[in-house]
């Protein structure tokens, strides 16, 4: 594989060949059974690179006001965005309907499953996976069209089922799915089940099959012996009534602005922690980057994952607020940014999830996406160590079938340079100068009160994680007080 690094000499996009974009095709694969916007949005890297077969978008507009604007970000997987949210119309029918059918009841994280589904993230798949699509997704982490292309799918994106449900469900061709609220949220129809292998389904998703692993734990172990597939009809969009909802932009709803502001390239960042200045310096560089070669309006997509977390990270809707300061200090320019939640649950399955982070963005419009070190990566549940080897995530990245048509951006590690008393990226002839500061010891500062280094995080967006912490510590007197009572 060719690599084309960055250079001092500026790269225009007209130099490069770009492939016709895939026709529409019809949603279906291979061995596929019949069946309000709100927008937020310093660095000397020189090891960023970009892989010439990654490259599937349109050059930059001349933005001529006479001539019929174009979108110039690439197709969804399959062709069209799979969104599968019923219009209002048929939703009382829909709604009647539900009573008639056996009924499934569905998790949290199952709920969020059916809100990736619902709006298309993981195009083109139309529902659950049934066996074969399974099979393909565990065994190949993609999944191949009738068209003989083929597509991402790293992660099995499944419902399971116990036994009294199976045999509840009986020769029924389809069946109601109610939220964790116990209302109707969707219809399964032309479903298939099959069996659950957990340890099949663990090995080969993780690598891994030791106790500890936080999905595994939440989600698969306590689960039932079956899985079951089928088309869904979602009976209206997802929301939560959590404050968050305005965050959560679909992919069709990212395009449109994407397309509003007149990107000519939209580069992905996914986290699950706060944005601290090294994420900052990065996304800016990266922006500048793309200016360099040609681009003149790169958007950045800073997009934070909102399904399950492990029970450590700092919770949804503190890492929201700890964004927005960074936006109102002015860190990332709220004109060229946009933040918006990926609703997607959380794996820390490492180089199989973040080929699931990277395929999803495609649906969104994004051409190019960020990785950095350890991606979707956590420390062995048993053992003193990482995962996976830290590496791994962008060089897997690189080379997977189905991410043609992404530009992988990988990126040095950010440090604390304690000469220049600020984030930057890491120079191993003067390693003595640098300070690494992990999440756990950002955390730990927080807990304390102890102030990380100046120039580690914008003020206001420091003071959000203190605050946090110290109402935890609260809670936590609270209820000593009450048990010493």
């Amino acid at each position: 594989m060719a690599i084309l690094s960055f250079n001092p000499t500026p790269l225009s996009p007209s130099s490069l060949s770009f492939p016709t974009k895939h026709p529409q095709r019809a949603p279906h694969f291979a061995f596929f059974p019949s069946a309000p916007t709100p927008s937020f949005a310093h660095t000397s890297p020189s090891s960023l690179s970009l892989f010439p077969k990654r490259i599937m978008h349109n050059s930059p507009s001349s933005r001529d006001p006479h001539v019929t604007r174009t979108s110039a970000l690439i197709d969804p997987d399959g062709g069209a965005l799979a969104e599968l949210v019923s219009p209002p119309s048929e939703r009382d029918a829909l709604r009647q309907e539900t009573s008639t059918l056996p009924s499934i009841s569905l998790k949290q994280i199952d709920l969020e499953w059916v809100h990736v589904l619902s709006e298309g993230w993981a195009s083109p798949l139309r529902g659950f996976m049934r066996e074969n699509e399974y099979l393909q997704c565990l065994h190949f982490n993609c999944l191949k069209m009738e068209d003989g292309s083929v597509v991402n799918m790293s992660l099995p994106i499944v419902l399971a089922i116990t036994d009294r449900e199976k045999e509840a469900i009986g020769a029924k061709e389809s069946v109601t799915l109610l939220g964790p609220s116990g209302s109707a949220v969707a219809i399964l129809r032309r479903i298939e089940i099959y069996p659950h292998n957990k340890e099949e389904r663990i090995a080969r998703t993780w690598g891994c099959t030791a106790p500890g692993l936080p999905y595994v734990e939440e989600a698969i172990t306590p689960a039932g012996n079956w899985l079951i597939g089928g088309d869904l009809q979602v009976i209206e969009p997802i929301k939560y009534n959590d404050g968050l909802d305005h965050y959560r932009l679909s992919p069709h709803q990212l395009r449109d602005e994407f397309d509003k502001r007149e990107a000519d390239a939209v580069f992905a960042f996914q986290l699950r922690n706060p944005v601290h200045n090294g994420h900052a310096l990065l996304m800016n560089d990266t922006r500048r980057r793309l200016l360099e070669m040609g681009y003149k309006n790169p958007i950045l997509l800073l997009h934070p994952l909102g399904g399950f977390v492990k029970a450590d990270d700092v919770p949804l809707d503190v890492r929201m607020e700890q964004h927005k300061k960074v936006l109102e200090d002015g860190v990332l320019d709220p004109e060229t940014t946009i933040v918006a939640i990926f609703p997607s649950p959380m794996h820390y399955a490492g180089p199989t999830e973040v080929q699931w982070h990277a395929k999803a963005r495609i649906n969104a419009g994004a051409n190019f996406y960020i990785v950095g070190r350890d991606p979707a990566g956590m420390g062995h549940p048993t053992e003193k160590r990482d995962l996976y080897n830290p590496d791994h995530g962008k060089k897997v990245l690189s080379m997977a079938p189905g991410l043609e048509k992404l530009n992988i951006l990988p990126f040095k590690v950010a440090a604390y340079d304690q000469v220049a008393k600020k984030m930057a990226f890491f120079e191993p002839s003067r390693s003595q100068d640098f300070l690494f500061i992990s999440g756990t010891k950002m955390r730990n500062f927080a807990k304390s009160g102890e102030n990380p280094p100046d120039g580690f995080m914008c003020p206001g967006g420091w003071k959000v994680l203190v605050d946090y912490y110290n109402s935890l510590q609260s809670e936590e007197n609270v209820v000593k007080a009450t048990v010493g009572a």
